[in-house]
């Protein structure tokens, strides 16, 4: 029932995020990465259970599950962001991401996104990665999110990453370019760059970012096996070749991990950036958050083990 039920979200995925790939960008896209006039504001924040959370964000609802590490103050925040039709609680529960990184001193927020304003083609629960040029500010709400959460448990200010599977890796490859002055890292599993995100680049970054692809992945586009040729978004190995590049990055180590599946480490061997970047490639991987009965290894641990790297 578990594999029909991702078999059936893997579909409205295929169709929601490939309905724009065949579709010229639309002429207007400065709505999408013009900063606003006025930022919004985190307003009536309210308690739904001991550690569940709603809130209000230009209009827009989220629900949030935080969970502590024994030592709350300075501690790591990471934000954790579902894929599409996907919510804070479902992702918490299918990945159990902050079992891991909890006893590792790390505190985690698991966020729901929302259905997004002025997108007629993803009318379920998502987040705004830049796919339409339209949509909910998600990513002035991560960012006022992480302040809050900073202000409100003490968490180190210097070390807020986030990480997210489907279009909530979408949405990381966004945060990533838009929002280095609040977060340290970023992690995509099972995610693309959409195109107006990557026509829209940054010329040079300092942020690190972990990048997890399925070798057989039908949602990413790949030079590997062919499939970039048939999309508007950037090839997986163009995108992470930028990612190291604008970070200054150019030294290259290469490791197996799991069930042959080949890491690739991008480092600044000169020491002036503690930046990093990596890419795994899933042997034999599809659209799947990697666990280690399956791949060998587990993404939560790979995740951490990242993280620490800063």
């Amino acid at each position: 029932m578990k594999k029909l039920f991702n078999y059936i979200i893997l579909l409205f995925i295929l169709l929601a995020f490939s309905c724009t790939s065949s579709k010229p960008a639309q002429a207007d896209t400065k709505s999408a990465f013009e900063e606003p006039e006025t930022i919004p504001e985190l307003t009536d924040i309210q308690k739904l259970d001991d550690n569940k959370y709603t809130c209000s964000f230009d209009d827009v609802v989220h629900d949030f599950i935080i969970d502590l590490p024994d030592v709350v103050e300075n501690a790591p925040l990471v934000i954790m962001l579902p894929g599409y039709m996907m919510t804070a609680e479902s992702m918490r529960f299918e990945y159990g991401f902050e079992k891991e990184a909890c006893k590792r001193g790390y505190a985690v927020v698991y966020v729901t996104g929302s259905v997004q304003k002025g997108d007629n083609i993803r009318t379920g629960i998502a987040w705004n990665s830049g796919i339409s040029s339209q949509g909910n500010k998600d990513v002035q709400f991560i960012t006022a999110l992480a302040e809050y959460l900073q202000n409100e448990y003490g968490f180190d200010a210097s070390r807020t990453f986030t990480a997210g599977f489907s279009n909530g890796a979408f949405m990381n490859h966004r945060l990533a370019m838009q929002a280095g002055n609040t977060l340290k890292a970023c992690v995509s599993v099972a995610g693309k760059m959409p195109a107006l995100i990557w026509d829209n680049r940054n010329e040079k970054n300092n942020i690190g970012f972990l990048q997890i692809t399925g070798q057989k992945d039908e949602l990413i586009p790949k030079n590997s096996d062919g499939s970039a040729r048939f999309t508007k978004d950037p090839a997986i190995e163009d995108v992470m070749d930028y990612w190291a590049k604008s970070n200054g990055l150019g030294n290259i180590q290469q490791e197996k991990i799991g069930n042959d599946s080949v890491l690739t480490k991008w480092s600044d061997e000169s020491g002036h950036s503690d930046a990093q970047v990596w890419h795994l490639v899933i042997e034999s991987g599809h659209h799947s958050w990697p666990v280690e009965a399956i791949n060998g290894f587990s993404a939560n641990t790979l995740i951490l083990d990242f993280f620490d790297s800063f």
